[in-house]
């Protein structure tokens, strides 16, 4: 390990864009599906991962619906959040806001309440045996109605002590974020943060309206802002988090290598980017493997280092004195 990746190790960091659907290992996928009585279409771990090749969101997609399928019950939940939970941990990752898809689970006849539960239940043990502090993100599925995530929305009612934020993801291309213009409105109204995938493989048309539109308070993704000198500049005049997923802009192509990655550029330019996994079980990494890849690639310094793992808490939701004391943190081990 070299003295930028122990650097990384060392570090407290939070992670801001996690899909924990995507944090599904595909050998806890075969124990699910087994518990359950599920038969997957494949025949083995090496088969399954064999298929994690994409060349474009919606491919990606396709096999994470598949795999979805077999969580079930309450504790199917929480053993996926758990597992998850534990890599967190393994990469000293001290915070983290997860985002879970809940039509994936609803329009399969799974209860809201199922999900919710069992997640929620792993965030809560993950604060007292881990000492992870977590938020939840409820994420709409933006190729499905407005209508449809409205209504979604709605069942979440009674859970509004568990969520922190609304968010929006899926297919991008064809959903601009003024389709959901009501679905915000009520998310507001129901006292939720507001965050959207925009600017992954839309164009920098679709983080504007996210911003104007939608209002939200973080942007995920956001590579395709920096084709809009204007647009950069009004994301940092609003102090606007970039939630960055190196890995998987690898995976599905939205950079064809990572030497030409924009975190970098993003950074020289003030905005307050920061790095994540996304769907790591898919994309081959979690968080840390993200911070070495991206090091590597693009001969990160070390004030690079420090600088994203302070926009990574800066960018959170966490109250402005607990953000003050991870930053805190940081400088002490410096």
């Amino acid at each position: 390990m070299n003295k930028i990746e122990k650097l990384i190790q060392k570090l407290p960091k939070a992670e801001l864009h996690l899909h924990i659907e995507g944090s599904f290992e595909p050998e806890l996928m075969f124990a699910i599906a087994k518990r359950n009585n599920i038969n997957l279409p494949h025949d083995s771990v090496e088969s399954l991962q064999a298929t994690y090749e994409f060349n474009n969101l919606q491919e990606f997609l396709d096999i994470y619906y598949q795999g979805v399928n077999v969580l079930q019950t309450q504790q199917d939940y929480y053993d996926l959040t758990w597992a998850y939970l534990l890599k967190a941990q393994a990469d000293n990752v001290v915070h983290t806001e997860i985002m879970f898809d809940p039509q994936s689970h609803t329009e399969r006849g799974i209860s809201i309440d199922t999900v919710i539960n069992g997640i929620h239940q792993a965030l809560v043990d993950a604060q007292t045996q881990l000492g992870i502090s977590s938020f939840l993100i409820f994420s709409l599925l933006r190729h499905l109605s407005e209508q449809e995530c409205l209504e979604t929305l709605e069942q979440a009612v009674p859970h509004l002590d568990k969520i922190k934020a609304i968010g929006l993801d899926s297919s991008e291309m064809g959903h601009p974020p003024e389709k959901f213009t009501k679905l915000y409105k009520r998310a507001e109204e129901l006292g939720l943060l507001k965050i959207a995938h925009a600017g992954e493989e839309g164009p920098p048309e679709y983080v504007w309206s996210a911003i104007d539109v939608l209002g939200i308070d973080r942007i995920d993704h956001g590579n395709r802002c920096l084709e809009d000198d204007n647009l950069v500049e009004y994301i940092k005049q609003k102090s606007l988090t970039l939630t960055v997923c190196p890995l998987s802009n690898l995976k599905l192509r939205v950079v064809d290598d990572l030497t030409h990655h924009p975190i970098k550029i993003m950074l020289d330019k003030g905005l307050n980017a920061m790095i994540n996994s996304d769907d790591p079980a898919y994309f081959g990494g979690y968080v840390n493997d993200n911070f070495f890849a991206v090091a590597d690639a693009l001969d990160f310094s070390e004030e690079d280092i420090v600088q994203l793992v302070k926009n990574s808490f800066t960018g959170s939701f966490l109250s402005k004195d607990k953000i003050k004391e991870h930053i805190a943190q940081v400088d002490k081990l410096l």
